[in-house]
């Protein structure tokens, strides 16, 4: 049991990890990116519920409604809503990388939640394969939420648009992945390709979030100096 458990939990926490010690600005509370995290745990259950009861009655029964609104869209609402109604105006969200931190956060204790049930009811064989694929899917939407929310809340306009992004875009990419997934005989030929540019787009947000939040300090630095 402490095997499958320390399995299922280590890649969440390498990633949230790795994340995290990226924020070269003044790194976040640990106590409010815990609590983040544990609010994606808690999210596991209720989602997993209502996706058996449309499972169950056949409602939109289809690969594309699987793998676009039962699962994409179901899972990406509910950590967005959180991010917005929990962190967005916390004070500890104060640059833009931040949003990155708090987006991986949420998305990796749902991953690791739903990691920790899989492995219990498949076995701990199943661990390599879920830390390549779920868990680093979920990391990488996360990142590219956040990153939208940094941009809704330090631009100075269309923070709507911003905002509607770190929505659509994690929708997007987790059908994409996930009807992969489902409808693919041969899936991991196309999803290997995927996981790829998927990386390669998170690491670019991570990058343009990092610039962000360099220019972020930068105006904030002036904006004192010219204050004394």
């Amino acid at each position: 049991m402490l095997v499958m458990l320390s399995a299922a939990i280590a890649p969440g926490l390498a990633l949230l990890s790795y994340f995290y010690l990226k924020d070269q600005y003044e790194t976040e509370p640990i106590s409010v990116v815990v609590k983040t995290f544990i609010f994606g745990v808690f999210l596991v259950l209720p989602i997993m519920f209502i996706q058996y009861v449309l499972e169950t009655e056949h409602i939109l029964n289809t690969d594309l409604a699987n793998a676009f609104l039962w699962a994409a869209l179901l899972e990406e609402f509910f950590k967005w809503f959180i991010l917005i109604y929990v962190i967005y105006q916390h004070v500890a969200f104060d640059e833009p990388y931040d949003g990155i931190v708090y987006g991986a956060a949420v998305s990796l204790g749902f991953a690791t939640m739903e990691n920790i049930l899989y492995l219990l009811a498949n076995g701990v064989e199943h661990a390599f394969l879920r830390a390549v694929l779920p868990v680093s899917s979920h990391a990488l939407f996360g990142v590219i939420m956040g990153y939208y929310l940094g941009k809704a809340k330090f631009s100075a306009s269309n923070n709507r648009v911003y905002l509607l992004l770190a929505l659509i875009i994690p929708i997007l990419l987790h059908g994409v992945y996930d009807y992969i997934l489902v409808s693919q005989k041969f899936w991991v030929y196309f999803i290997m390709p995927f996981m790829i540019y998927l990386w390669w787009l998170g690491m670019k947000k991570v990058k343009k979030a990092r610039l962000l939040s360099d220019f972020h300090a930068e105006k904030l630095s002036q904006n004192h100096y010219l204050s004394k």
